[in-house]
């Protein structure tokens, strides 16, 4: 049964419920993250090389062991070579910027025409990883240099992978949100250009493509589903995926629209102070999450806007049961066949069981056996040593006897 592999079911470490706005998609935010932004970069990443849609798993053993419908996983592992959902969001940020500076369109500058003139273009970012693999990867193709902050925390095996497609790291002392401010004032000074996945004042539109790459996700499950979505658990750290995903649902579905649960480390909850207070609210992180690509403090100001708007509930998970949840799925034990799932991936599975296992919030978020539910299994084994360490045997088949 899917449950033995933790000791005790995990437990969601806090909730707070809101009232969603119903309806179809507001005018308002319409105007912040229009479906125009949206459809454009769903048929610009659909056009690249290499593209494929991402599988969707379903994980019917672990529904029945919760009592549920169906719980489906969109499984990004393989996305582009580079393991997770953030390949859609920053080199496609990074070939709009590249077309609009140079004057030409994203194909024009992948054909490489212009490759002279984008070496004299640094764009720069903040990242735990995933998120500057793909903006490094994004200025390999359009031809830019490229520079990556990553802060402490950040392993060596996930630096080795963004030095591998060319881009410079820089590491500094502090959290995420020590980066994202160095990245900003260096390159300000410098007259470089951020491609970042988190909006603050006076720097909206490059997040917004970001996010518009996110969307296609979202595009793609809506393809891959055979009967209505009724609940989606989306991972948050800045809120980025979060607000892409509500967007994109909300354009589509309007007011059938899945139940939205944005999920938290317990160490980094600030959509959830957002929420309590009513407005953006950062938060000291201070201790850094197992999931790393979750451990930021400060939210996105457009994906505020979106998800205050959007979201029906708001958890925080602990760190503790994360690699369980990872050999869960490892060991193919949760469904169909065994899933690769990095740290930030579990975060979902861990939110789901935790509410499934405790009746007051079933019920609050209403969890039952006519439910189906959307997992979103944001990334693979990106840092195959950390992986390792967590689960128990490296990425690739679990041990003989597993699932």
């Amino acid at each position: 049964m899917p449950l033995l592999h933790f000791r005790k079911p995990p437990r969601v470490v806090e909730h707070f419920g809101t009232n969603p706005v119903p309806g179809p998609y507001p005018e308002r935010l319409e105007a912040l993250f229009p479906r125009a932004l949206s459809d454009t970069a769903i048929a610009e990443i659909r056009s690249w090389e290499g593209y494929a849609a991402t599988p969707l798993a379903s994980l019917d053993r672990l529904a029945g062991a919760l009592g549920l419908g169906a719980v489906l996983y969109k499984d990004e592992s393989a996305r582009f070579d580079l393991g997770s959902f953030k390949a859609l969001g920053g080199a496609y940020a990074v070939a709009r910027l590249l077309a609009d500076r140079l004057g030409m369109t994203t194909a024009e500058l992948r054909s490489g025409r212009a490759r002279d003139r984008a070496r004299e273009i640094m764009v720069t970012t903040a990242s735990a990883g995933n998120h500057g693999r793909s903006v490094a990867w994004g200025a390999r193709m359009a031809g830019c240099p490229c520079r990556v902050y990553v802060h402490a925390g950040v392993s060596s095996g996930r630096t080795a992978a963004i030095e591998a497609l060319g881009a410079e790291v820089v590491r500094i002392d502090g959290s995420y949100d020590d980066a994202v401010r160095i990245c900003a004032g260096e390159s300000a000074t410098k007259g470089w250009f951020v491609v970042s996945d988190t909006s603050y004042e006076n720097y909206l539109q490059v997040p917004r493509q970001v996010m518009a790459g996110y969307t296609l996700l979202a595009a793609e499950a809506l393809e891959q589903v055979r009967a209505p979505i009724t609940h989606l658990f989306v991972q948050a750290g800045v809120g980025g995926l979060a607000a892409a995903l509500a967007a994109r649902f909300w354009m589509e579905m309007g007011e059938n629209r899945p139940r939205l649960v944005i999920v938290e480390s317990e160490h980094a909850a600030c959509m959830m102070a957002s929420a309590r207070r009513g407005r953006a609210t950062p938060v000291r992180v201070r201790t850094e999450s197992v999931m790393g690509g979750m451990s930021a403090g400060a939210p996105s100001l457009i994906a505020w806007e979106i998800v205050r708007r959007a979201a029906a509930h708001f958890v925080t998970v602990p760190d503790a049961p994360v690699g369980a949840a990872m050999r869960l799925l490892a060991s193919g034990d949760a469904g169909e066949r065994p899933l690769e799932a990095g740290e930030c991936a579990a975060a979902g599975v861990l939110a789901l069981i935790g509410a499934g296992c405790n009746e007051p919030l079933r019920r609050a978020m209403g969890l039952d056996g006519e439910s189906r539910v959307l997992l979103i299994g944001t990334e693979g084994a990106t840092d195959p040593e950390t992986y390792r360490k967590l689960v128990g045997w490296p990425p690739g088949a679990p041990p003989s006897g597993a699932g």
